[in-house]
Order: C-alpha cells, then structure tokens, then sequence
C-alpha cells in the first residue's frame, strides 16, 4: 500500500538538541492525536562523504556545531494528510509551541527544507 510522506530537512544547533527534542516530542503527538500514522524525528550521526555525494550539512546550510535533523511524517495518502495538516494547525497546542519556540529560535525556519512526497517503494515492516 503506497502511503504519503511530509519530509523535512533542518540545521540545529548541537547545544539546542535537547530543546528541539522537547518541541519535537510535543508536535509528534499532536501528529499522531489528529491521524498521522508514522512521526519521525532523526539528529545526524554519520554525515561525513564530502566528495563522494552531496552531503546533508551542505545541503541544510549548516554552520559551526550544527546538526542536521531529518523528519518525515507518514499518512495513509495525501488527502488524509491535508485533513491531518489542517486540524494540527488548528490546535492550540501547535499555535503554542510556534509562539515559544519564535520567542528564542531553536533553528533557522530560513534554512528549512520541506516538501510532500508520493512513495513510489515500501519495504520492511
């Protein structure tokens, strides 16, 4: 069964790490609260290659002691995600977050890659 996939790509301070896993934690539930049946959140670890592919450091902007953080949302397909999508926007909880997490930017919203995808292979579990 072929699902639908949010994808995001972002750069995070290292020292910030525990902060975004916080606000992480807390948008992850509201995902899965509204529908979404999958919430991932991933802080790189190897990220190394340079010159062999186009590394994700480069790819995020990376600056001195970031890391990258790479998150995909799973949804039956793209019209359940546009339902889940608009009730997460719609909870409070969401408007919240978005209102502390401006006051001190844990990550540069500028530098965020983003963008909706149709899988085309699914494997494993």
């Amino acid at each position: 069964m072929a699902h639908y996939v949010d994808g995001f790509m972002i750069a995070v301070p290292e020292k910030d790490l525990a902060r975004y896993k916080k606000l992480a934690t807390a948008a992850g539930k509201v995902w899965i609260e509204h529908g979404a049946l999958q919430y991932w959140e991933c802080a790189g670890d190897d990220l190394g290659g340079e010159g062999i592919h186009y590394p994700f450091p480069k790819a995020a902007k990376c600056k001195p002691g970031d890391t990258v953080v790479f998150s995909w949302i799973v949804y039956r397909n793209r019209k359940h995600r546009d339902q889940v999508n608009k009730k997460v926007l719609a909870d409070p909880r969401m408007d919240k977050m978005y209102r502390e997490q401006m006051k001190t930017p844990i990550f540069d919203h500028k530098r965020m890659a983003y963008g909706g995808f149709m899988t085309i292979v699914e494997k494993g579990e």
